[in-house]
Order: structure tokens, then C-alpha cells, then sequence
């Protein structure tokens, strides 16, 4: 494994970041067993990448803030960039990242992006924290994108896994164009029934599942039997999931925003999903992740 790493553990759970991208590459019990994406090229090697300052596509790659167009590629920019390694404790890292001449470039804006790590127990927590470093507001947008095994550790089936929201999720899912992944205007009766979703590859054949409307703020993967990750996202609206039909992964995603809606064209300011950050102030983003036990 690669020897730049920073790994983190707590015995029962060991958790590993690379710098660049501060993106976390492994999560591993005390056996050894892996609970994230084996990565296979054939469908994606990604692992965990940051969505920041914003998430899935623009129109043309492009955005307009007042009289000005700046070009943003998918997902923006973070998860390509190397961060500095702030703090290193046994079971504690802390990632930070600031504006540049190459951000500024792109996304005129002053920014400090810290990014926490810690395990306790079988739980990993992480902290997102956005800061707006500069002297006007600032626009992003902010969004998780881990990859986990499946099917999990545990000897359950694939097509036994599943999804349990904390509450009935009946707002019906968005999708986006398969062609330049904007957010489409049709919504689509929601696969969830109650608070359980069966999951299957030729949910993905459209692409990304997309609740915009997301009452959970927590939910459980896994499958009777094997494996279970029991997820909390409480700082996230929205929520994706996705794969590559037929991949060895789940991609489950708690995003504050999401992708242009097809043929935007309005100020970044006014894009939906965006969040306006004044200067000096910080919102952070928590996700955790936690083992239960087989």
C-alpha cells in the first residue's frame, strides 16, 4: 500500500488517508478485513474523492459570478489537490487545504478546507470544515463520496444487502443526464419502500440514485447474516448513491448541494443546492461511520 498513508486506528478499527485529496483509502477491523472499494479499474478507481467547492457537473463545465466565467471541472477541484498534514495522533488526523493561485484561477475565493479524522471503537468520525477566508461571501458547496465493499466482509450474498433509512424516505429520487450529468427536471417514483431499499446494480443503469429531499439523516448498509455500517450524515440534505452496474462497490454520498439542473444558466450565487458562507465564518460537515458487530 502506498507509503505515503497516514493511517489511524483505535485496535478494533484502522482508517487510511493519503494526502492528496485527503482522500480515505481503507477501512479495516481488527482482522484485517476491508470495508472499502477493492478500486478495480475496469469500472472506477476512485475511492473516497472530496466534492468541493461543488458537486457533479455544471453546464458546460462553466459557471458565470457577476460579469466573470470560470471553468470548474466535475466535482471541482479539492480531490485533486494535496493537502497539508495538520495533526497526526494514533487515532486522530486532521488534513488542510488553502486557496491558491491555481484556486483562485478557477474559484476566486479565499478558503481554508480542514478535514478530521478520528476512530473510537468500531466507529470512524469525519469533519468536513469550511471556512471563508476572504472578505465577501463565498458560494460552494460540499459533499462526501466513500466507496464501500459490495458485498461487505461477512459471506452475505451481494443481492442480500440493502439500505435502512432512520425514517420512511417517499419523496420520489432525481436523476441526472447520462450525457453531461445535470440534475434532470423529471423526478421519478422513489425505489425506497417504507424505509428499506433493495439494492441492485440495474438501480444505477440511469446512473446516480438522488434523494434532494432527504428526511433520514442516518441510515444502515449491509445484509442479514454478514456485515453492517450503521452511517449518520446530520450536516447533509441530500444524499446519493451510485455505481458502475456490476462493480464490487456502493458508492453512498451526503452532499450539501448537487449538479447544475439541466440548462442552468443563473449566477453561481443563485445555483441550487449552493450555500453562501460570510467571511470569517465556517460550517462543518460530519459524517461517521461505524462496524456493528456480526
Amino acid at each position: 500500500m502506498d507509503d505515503e498513508l497516514i493511517s489511524i486506528s483505535s485496535g478494533e478499527l484502522t482508517a487510511r488517508i493519503h494526502p492528496l485529496g485527503a482522500e480515505l483509502m481503507s477501512l479495516t477491523d481488527s482482522a484485517g478485513a476491508e470495508y472499502m472499494t477493492d478500486a478495480d479499474p475496469a469500472y472506477w478507481s476512485g475511492h473516497a474523492p472530496v466534492l468541493f467547492p461543488i458537486i457533479g457537473s455544471l453546464v458546460d463545465d462553466t459557471y458565470r459570478l457577476g460579469e466573470d466565467s470560470y471553468h470548474l471541472p466535475r466535482h471541482g477541484f479539492a480531490r485533486r489537490c494535496r493537502f497539508d498534514v495538520l495533526a497526526v495522533e494514533d487515532d486522530f488526523a486532521v488534513f488542510g487545504l488553502g486557496d491558491s493561485e491555481a484556486t483562485r484561477s478557477i474559484y476566486p475565493f479565499a478558503f481554508r478546507l480542514a478535514l478530521a479524522f478520528r476512530v473510537t471503537g468500531t466507529r470512524l468520525h469525519m469533519a468536513a470544515t469550511v471556512t471563508n477566508a476572504g472578505d465577501r461571501d463565498m458560494p460552494f458547496s460540499f459533499g462526501y463520496h466513500p466507496a464501500f465493499a459490495w458485498p461487505l466482509p461477512g459471506g452475505a450474498a451481494k443481492s442480500a444487502h440493502r439500505i435502512v433509512f432512520a425514517a420512511d424516505e417517499p419523496a420520489p429520487i432525481r436523476r441526472v443526464s447520462t450525457a453531461n450529468g445535470q440534475l434532470l427536471p423529471e423526478k421519478q417514483a422513489s425505489p425506497v419502500v417504507g424505509r428499506d431499499l433493495a439494492l441492485s446494480p440495474d438501480l444505477f443503469v440511469e446512473d446516480a440514485v438522488i434523494w434532494d429531499e432527504m428526511v433520514s439523516r442516518s441510515l444502515s448498509y449491509g445484509a442479514d447474516g454478514g456485515a453492517w455500517l450503521d452511517i449518520t450524515y446530520p450536516d447533509t440534505p441530500c444524499l446519493g448513491l451510485w455505481q458502475v452496474p456490476g462493480a464490487h462497490y456502493l458508492c453512498i454520498e451526503p452532499w450539501a448541494g448537487h449538479a447544475d439542473p439541466l440548462g442552468f444558466d443563473g449566477d453561481f450565487t443563485r445555483k441550487p443546492g449552493i450555500h453562501m458562507l460570510e467571511p470569517g465564518q465556517s460550517h462543518s460537515f460530519r459524517m461517521d461511520v461505524c462496524l456493528r458487530a456480526r
